[in-house]
């Protein structure tokens, strides 16, 4: 063919534009190959489920956790009624001390062991006296019921005298000690 015989628009093939055109690539005619496709969907799936699992593996751990730090703190508190029921008992058994002044007698020697044997079964079922005469005031632990003025050497805010004593169970508070206040001036 000649370039007169060319329709108008079209230019002359040379060999450069011959090779230029067999270098290409061939667009896949065909679908992407079958098991290619599944190798990827399996691959994904799996990355998936290994992903659940780590998250279900995470929530059984956290749920035994959970569950170890509630049978631990019902373990502490188990006595919590029992305690809080005897309290009156402790507070009975300090004025009877009390009363029977500081003479020895055997009444006295008697209060005072069997007072002394039911403190020590508390503390080791994990309650603890808070006794605070003369310590600053806590409102965490203290309850105030009035206030005086400070005698000599004690510093305003602190516990002058002490009505009843508080306990506490395992660091919780059971009882607030009711106390008088020393005035702030």
């Amino acid at each position: 063919m000649k370039a007169a015989e060319l329709p108008p628009g079209k230019p002359e093939m040379s060999q450069d534009t011959q090779e230029f055109d067999s270098e290409k690539q061939p667009e896949p005619q065909g679908p992407v190959n079958p098991l290619q496709e599944e190798l990827d969907t399996l691959r994904s799936e799996m990355a998936l489920l290994k992903t659940e699992a780590l998250r279900e593996r995470a929530d059984l751990e956290n749920q035994r956790k959970r569950v170890a730090r509630d049978v631990e703190q019902a373990r502490k508190f188990a006595n919590e009624k029992l305690l809080g029921e005897l309290l009156p008992v402790f507070d009975s058994l300090d004025a009877g001390l009390t009363a029977a002044g500081a003479e020895p007698s055997p009444l006295r020697d008697g209060l005072e062991l069997t007072y002394k044997q039911l403190l020590k079964v508390a503390a080791d079922n994990g309650l603890a006296i808070v006794d605070p005469a003369g310590e600053p005031f806590n409102p965490d632990h203290h309850q105030a019921i009035s206030q005086a003025d400070a005698p000599e050497g004690v510093a305003p805010g602190s516990v002058v005298q002490v009505f009843q004593k508080g306990y506490l169970l395992n660091d919780r508070l059971l009882r607030p000690a009711l106390v008088v206040v020393a005035r702030q001036d």
